[in-house]
């Protein structure tokens, strides 16, 4: 489940958290139009294991990889959260939407990249260096434009968005958002066997998304599992155990409350049926029938079924 604790607690980057408050105070910006963004939280999911491969074929070693839950906050806030360590954004255009999204790269983690992808141990410099080398530049604009291709893929199934890696005439600067501007972040943690996680992000501007709010917030219908059949046998023959009572209403007279009151020993009650009667399962009708004898008893011979539907067996 999206929601539920996941093992990889412990690798998590510290982040605060606001209150879980989706209504605004009055003269505010709502942050999140979306609702609960399960949705993005599956599809992030999915996206993080074609993440797994991508940056398995740059730093040449098998990773863990999964995203983490995400949070929709102030650019203003975000930055902050981040401080004032060198980071690499590698802008991404979505379509013909003007905001871009935003891939985020801590610089320790893109330099052992880049030592690995020139035949290094994936070492990254040590002090760390205060500005990124030409070849930094690149590779993080290979970065985006080979992750653009799996982002494509896992936005496929909820709405076709087009992303495209563009240059930046300084990959340490920021993007030119406002700080009030609210961006959905989602966060993928990278880690060499039990070794300590790095992290990546990805950032969409809300003002991006909106066109898409009717897939962000469609029901997400999780796969179908499949029933062992042992059990399903089993549950069967416990389901086929079940009695049910079987009724049939010859007729349902109604009369007025003075005469209910009225009534004696011996008074009729006049009622009045055809030659078929309904026949009842529970509350549900089973069909119609005829009144009749069979061996010597009242029975009713069953004419007519009523369909079954899905809904009967809810």
């Amino acid at each position: 489940m999206v929601n539920a604790p996941s093992e990889l607690a412990g690798d998590r980057r510290e982040r605060p958290r606001a209150s879980a408050e989706h209504a605004p105070a009055l003269g505010t910006v709502n942050l999140n139009p979306f609702g609960d963004l399960v949705t993005l939280q599956h599809l992030s999911a999915r996206l993080a294991k074609s993440l797994k491969g991508v940056f398995e074929g740059v730093l040449r070693r098998e990773l863990r990889c999964w995203a983490e839950p995400l949070v929709v906050q102030r650019f203003a806030d975000y930055k902050a959260e981040r401080g004032d360590a060198l980071a690499a954004w590698q802008p991404l255009a979505m379509g013909t939407a003007k905001a871009r999204a935003q891939i985020v790269i801590d610089a320790k983690p893109l330099l052992e990249m880049l030592d690995a992808f020139f035949g290094g141990d994936g070492e990254a410099p040590n002090p760390m260096p205060t500005e990124f080398t030409p070849a930094a530049d690149a590779l993080l604009a290979r970065l985006g434009a080979m992750l653009a291709v799996p982002m494509e893929a896992a936005w496929e199934p909820l709405t076709r968005i087009t992303f495209r890696a563009e240059a930046s005439a300084n990959i340490a600067a920021a993007p030119d958002l406002s700080g009030e501007d609210p961006v959905v972040v989602t966060r993928f943690g990278l880690a060499v066997g039990e070794g300590k996680p790095q992290h990546i992000d990805i950032l969409y501007p809300v003002a991006a998304l909106k066109p898409h709010t009717n897939s962000l917030v469609a029901k997400v219908h999780g796969a179908e599992v499949e029933i062992e059949p042992e059990w399903r046998s089993g549950l069967t023959r416990a389901v086929m155990g079940v009695q049910l009572s079987v009724r049939s209403v010859l007729a349902e007279p109604v009369v007025p409350l003075a005469m209910l009151l009225d009534l004696k020993a011996g008074d009729i009650i006049p009622i009045d049926f055809g030659p078929e009667v309904p026949v009842m399962v529970a509350d549900r009708r089973l069909g119609t029938g005829l009144v009749g004898t069979a061996n010597g008893r009242a029975a009713v011979r069953l004419t007519q079924l009523e369909p079954l539907t899905e809904e009967d067996f809810r």
